[in-house]
């Protein structure tokens, strides 16, 4: 068909739309909702890869994990982490006989009440060295991190999270303020640039770290110079796999442990976790995904209908047309283009109310999502392929129509 007739099958479509509105609106509305759905769900698959991405590497770039093993008393296993068989030395080993780890940080944690003039607070105490900081990529936004001096006398120092400032300090600046934690003073030296929450839900930020020395002098007593966990970073992503097993190696030959035994302690490498994480947001977006998909075809089935309905009311329109000289291909055009108009208004719509969905839901789970460029030429594609499909049967129906029959109807 050349250009000027498609023009007019397009003017006799949107007319023939003009005079049933809300029917027309309704069927909108189906193809809206799938389309809507689609957008929505694309970005939020997206935003919750970035979030997951985001909240692993703030718990540090490509470590590994060390805890200790489980108790087992007559029979009945702890938890792992709940023996105590890891120690300083240990994290020392890993550092000096590991190639493919770059460095390594012992830490031990317990509860605490922390004072502040009139104000308290109970929050988590970890007991740590210099290189804490290294492994977990985390920086002192204000004031300093402590110094090997102070590691080396147990200084009574610290350097807290922005969780406890705000609980603690309110507007005031911490730093150099004195404390108390539990029956300690201790200097506010520094404080932690703020992390959020973490992949497992607990508040980075709510935290005081110490040095190690101070903490197991004066915090809380720790025997033959155990830790709760090792923390160690691989020399880069590549080289993570590597590292664990070079941990896993060294650790068995310290403890002194044969391959016919169960190993006194547990390696975890975060890749491996983020990865479950990424899978499971992969079942969860295609699900979804599934969901906007049966909303789009209950939308095509809706476009069909209207379109059927409307050849069975038109029918002698049809003819009259026939009858003055249009083609077979001229009517089916015209229903064609009636069912793709029909789609691509619900496609745009839909992808405004998919756009509107994708602000709120940022706002409500503080997701760093946004619409990708190739979901808005999705939608508006599967808008169309929608209209095309599902009126086609419609359309082709109205065109085999015989001229003299369809005079016939009232």
């Amino acid at each position: 068909m050349n250009p000027l007739a498609v023009l007019g099958a397009l003017r006799l479509a949107l007319r023939a739309l003009a005079r049933n509105k809300l029917r027309a609106a309704l069927t909108v509305l189906g193809i809206l909702i799938g389309v809507a759905a689609v957008v929505a769900m694309t970005a939020l698959g997206e935003g919750a890869k970035a979030k997951v991405t985001s909240q692993m590497q703030s718990l540090g770039a490509n470590m590994v994990v060390v805890f200790p093993g489980a108790t087992s008393n007559a029979g009945a296993r702890g938890a792992t982490g709940s023996a105590a068989t890891l120690t300083e030395d240990d994290a020392e080993a890993i550092k000096r006989e590991c190639p493919s780890v770059k460095e390594v940080a012992a830490a031990s944690g317990a509860s605490a009440q922390i004072v502040y003039e009139d104000q308290n607070y109970s929050t988590r105490v970890n007991g740590t060295t210099a290189d804490y900081f290294k492994v977990r990529a985390w920086n002192v936004a204000r004031g300093r991190a402590w110094t090997d001096a102070d590691e080396r006398t147990a200084a009574r120092v610290c350097i807290v999270g922005a969780t406890v400032v705000t609980h603690l300090f309110g507007a005031v600046d911490p730093v150099d303020k004195v404390i108390r934690v539990g029956k300690m003073p201790c200097r506010v030296v520094g404080v932690l640039e703020e992390k959020g929450q973490s992949s497992f839900g607990s508040d980075q930020d709510d935290v005081i770290l110490v040095p190690m020395r101070t903490f197991t002098g004066r915090v809380a007593s720790k025997p033959r110079r155990t830790v709760d966990v090792i923390l160690a970073s691989a020399s880069d992503a590549t080289t993570t796999k590597r590292a664990e097993a070079q941990i896993r190696a060294l650790l068995l030959q310290r403890h002194h442990i044969g391959p016919d035994r169960e190993p006194d302690f547990k390696v975890h490498n975060l890749q491996d976790v983020q990865k479950s994480l990424e899978a499971m947001r992969s079942t969860l977006a295609a699900l979804l995904l599934g969901v906007a998909a049966i909303a789009l075809l209950v939308g095509g089935i809706g476009v069909m209908n209207i379109m059927l309905v409307s050849v069975a009311e038109r029918t002698r329109e049809i003819g009259i047309r026939m009858a003055i000289g249009a083609r077979e291909g001229d009517i089916l055009v015209q229903f064609l283009i009636e069912a793709v108009v029909l789609s691509l208004l619900g496609g745009a719509v839909g992808t405004l109310a998919g756009i509107a969905a994708i602000i709120g839901l940022a706002k409500v789970l503080e997701w760093p999502m946004r619409m990708q460029p190739e979901a808005l030429g999705v939608a508006l594609l599967v808008s169309a392929t929608i209209g095309i499909v599902f009126g086609f049967f419609p359309a082709r129906r109205a065109a085999r129509l015989d001229p003299i029959e369809a005079l016939r109807r009232e």
